[in-house]
């Protein structure tokens, strides 16, 4: 179901170099060096945070040089090339904020793991720079922030460096029921980098292409229900949807403050740790962030190369015999888990998530106009509510709607408010839900669930939209707002399939324990090659 249908050691001591201790590069040697050794010659790709800071270390690589490195292969790959279309702004203070690291690390503040680290993050995120805030929408193009996003904030804190935005399903895949992923009014189609004429999924589909490029070190997405992980699972990447409450959604356009939340898109479980250990922290602006405040955590002490032995693992019966190629791979993921300690329990959870569904549905379509009405107040745009963005839309319709409508925007501005019988009935149905899946785990034993993310990436197609597969193992967290970790399963011909793992609330350290013990010994990452079609 979707939305529309209804490093080993394991701490961030370890992985940040310890201190990364400071070293005097020789300036006038390091340029000699660079003759005699291009900076071309150094490949950045497929490397970790820990790698590139080692190069770092090593006097190989300045943050500066990184960040020139990755904007040179956004305007060989994104904006030429194969055109993959993922970048929607670039930060024109991306190399400014990379020289200022390089100075700060010079005069001995090293400020972690992520300092002078090039992020990409989707563009329904705020940044009070000179970057716009547009959902991907052409209404918004005026819809300047002057305070960051609390996320962004604290990368910034942290010394990352904030390449650009990435490109999005509009308004996060949340205006049309025949919507094609990555499509957006002001961005038009990403691609997904393994077969060109493939649908990269949404809605964070820029920031799981670029990730899966090696456009960035790492991005971040954004999910209510599968928009982290179906961009994960669909271009090879690895993906985390934390528990709502986790992470703060102030400035970031919303959907549901039920289940919006923003996570990492990462090429390692490691980095996607690192990424998680920065962003997520309590927030008075975000009710949920402070009502189930949770302690600051190093997530990568639980990189666990033994993180199967002894878990029990539910896996969804339905999707055991579906189709040929992902029940051979998955057959293989349950018996490698299996080799390793784990235990294999078949459960059945999807055929409740599909009861479900619209209950889900009436929250979103509810929470969606007083969301965005909400946002929109305060924002700098001259729109200043979802009426103000359908009558631009409909003024607009050659540019702002030339292959699908946004009857999602239009049902959701008829409705009433949260105070609504329908909405609050909703809510007790999605109780029970949630209640259904703890009792699911506690009579079962299990530690988390899993399944196929999704299925293989179908063809682009503006006119008719997407056609979903009948997968999304991703449903239940997002509707229960529990965590999950996609990470790479293998492949079906030249596309790659996801597996997703979701956990208890707030159990975000049994996932990455259990996603990167199955990443270690899988090891089915492998870089895109951008062919343009399917080979026959």
């Amino acid at each position: 179901m979707n939305r529309r249908k209804f490093l080993k050691n394991g701490s961030l001591a370890a992985i940040s170099l310890t201190t990364l201790t400071i070293v005097s590069c020789n300036t006038s040697q390091n340029s000699k060096n660079e003759k005699d050794n291009p900076q071309n010659s150094l490949d950045i790709k497929e490397l970790t945070i820990n790698e590139l800071q080692d190069l770092v270390k090593r006097c190989k690589l300045t943050y500066s040089k990184l960040a020139q490195m990755y904007l040179d292969r956004i305007k060989d790959l994104d904006k030429s090339g194969p055109a993959l279309n993922a970048i929607i702004e670039l930060n024109p203070d991306a190399l400014a904020i990379a020289g200022k690291m390089d100075d700060e690390l010079k005069s001995g503040k090293w400020r972690g793991p992520m300092h002078g680290i090039p992020v990409l993050i989707k563009d329904n995120i705020d940044t009070a720079d000179k970057m716009l805030t547009t959902a991907g929408s052409l209404a918004l193009l005026d819809n300047k922030s002057t305070v960051d996003a609390m996320i962004v904030q604290k990368l910034r804190e942290a010394g990352a460096v904030i390449l650009g935005k990435t490109n999005l399903s509009e308004w996060a895949n949340f205006r049309s029921t025949r919507s094609s992923s990555g499509w957006s009014s002001r961005g038009g189609q990403t691609k997904n980098p393994y077969l060109l004429d493939r649908s990269p999924c949404g809605s964070s589909s820029g920031s799981g292409v670029a990730v899966s490029a090696n456009l960035c070190a790492v991005a971040i997405g954004t999910e209510t229900d599968g928009s982290i992980a179906c961009p994960a699972s669909m271009n090879g990447v690895v993906g985390i949807k934390p528990t709502i409450g986790l992470v703060s959604r102030a400035g970031i356009i919303p959907i549901s403050k039920s289940q919006d939340t923003a996570g990492p898109l990462t090429r390692t479980v490691t980095d996607a740790a690192v990424l998680l250990s920065v962003i997520s922290g309590s927030d008075p602006k975000d009710e949920a962030t402070v009502k189930n405040a949770q302690p600051a955590k190093d997530y990568t002490k639980y990189l666990d190369i033994n993180g199967l032995k002894g878990k029990r693992i539910g896996v969804e019966k339905s999707m055991l015999k579906r189709h040929e190629g992902i029940d051979k791979i998955l057959k293989e993921a349950l018996s490698q888990m299996e080799r390793n300690g784990a235990t294999i329990v078949e459960v059945e959870f999807m055929h409740k998530t599909e009861e479900f569904g619209k209950a889900e549905s009436d929250i979103l379509h509810y929470e969606f106009k007083d969301g965005l009405n909400r946002y929109l107040a305060t924002a700098t745009t001259k729109m200043k509510s979802l009426k103000d963005i359908i009558d631009y839309n409909v003024q607009n319709e050659p540019k702002a709607m030339p292959f699908f409508k946004q009857e999602i925007l239009v049902k959701s501005e008829a409705l009433g408010g949260i105070e609504s019988k329908v909405y609050q009935a909703a809510l007790v149905k999605i109780e029970t839900y949630r209640k259904f899946i703890n009792k699911l785990f506690i009579e079962q034993k299990l530690d988390v669930l899993c399944g196929p993310a999704t299925g293989t990436s179908w063809c682009n197609d503006l006119i008719n939209g997407d056609f979903w597969t009948g997968y999304g193992t991703y449903t239940p967290a997002a509707v229960a707002g529990y965590p999950s970790i996609t990470v790479p399963m293998g492949f079906i011909s030249e596309l790659p399939v996801g597996l997703s793992f979701i956990g208890k609330a707030f159990g975000e350290s049994e996932i990455i324990a259990i996603g990167y013990a199955y990443e270690q010994i899988s090891k089915n990452r492998k870089q895109p090659q951008f062919l343009p079609t399917l080979k026959v």
